[in-house]
């Protein structure tokens, strides 16, 4: 098995380096964007849909990890309502250099949300890091 996925994975490194260079070479052609774009919201959906397959999978095997799944996905579910509640609560003027005006109130608040969901992530890891190395050396 390991090995049909090995091939797998050379497979779709193969094919994105090939398409890296197309837009390379074309000098940033809309062509190649544009299907570099879909190459990569097509891995995207590909990852996510394996990572629930065998989330789901990893839960029907061991019953118990259940309840940390459930209590992962409403910190999940809570951290980024948190956020979006945040951010659609004050307007923030991103200047769209485009149009010489600025980004709807939409955009900003998916940005800002994204923003901070990723602050709350870098603080997680890095507390979950000082936490683990504090534990380990009293252990």
């Amino acid at each position: 098995m390991k090995k049909y996925l090995n091939i797998l994975l050379g497979i779709l490194m193969a094919i994105t380096v090939v398409l890296l260079v197309w837009a390379i070479v074309s000098g940033g052609s809309d062509a190649a964007i544009s299907l570099n774009l879909m190459w990569g919201y097509a891995l995207l959906v590909f990852a996510i849909a394996v990572a629930l397959i065998c989330a789901v999978f990893g839960m029907i095997k061991n019953p118990a990890g259940i309840k940390g799944t459930i209590i992962s996905l409403a910190a999940i579910i809570i951290i980024v309502g948190a956020s979006y509640f945040y951010a659609a609560g004050h307007t923030v003027n991103i200047v769209d250099l485009q149009t010489n005006g600025f980004f709807g109130h939409g955009e900003t608040v998916i940005t800002e949300t994204s923003i901070l969901v990723t602050y709350v992530a870098f603080v997680a890891a890095f507390l979950t890091a000082v936490a683990t190395e504090i534990w380990g050396a009293f252990k």
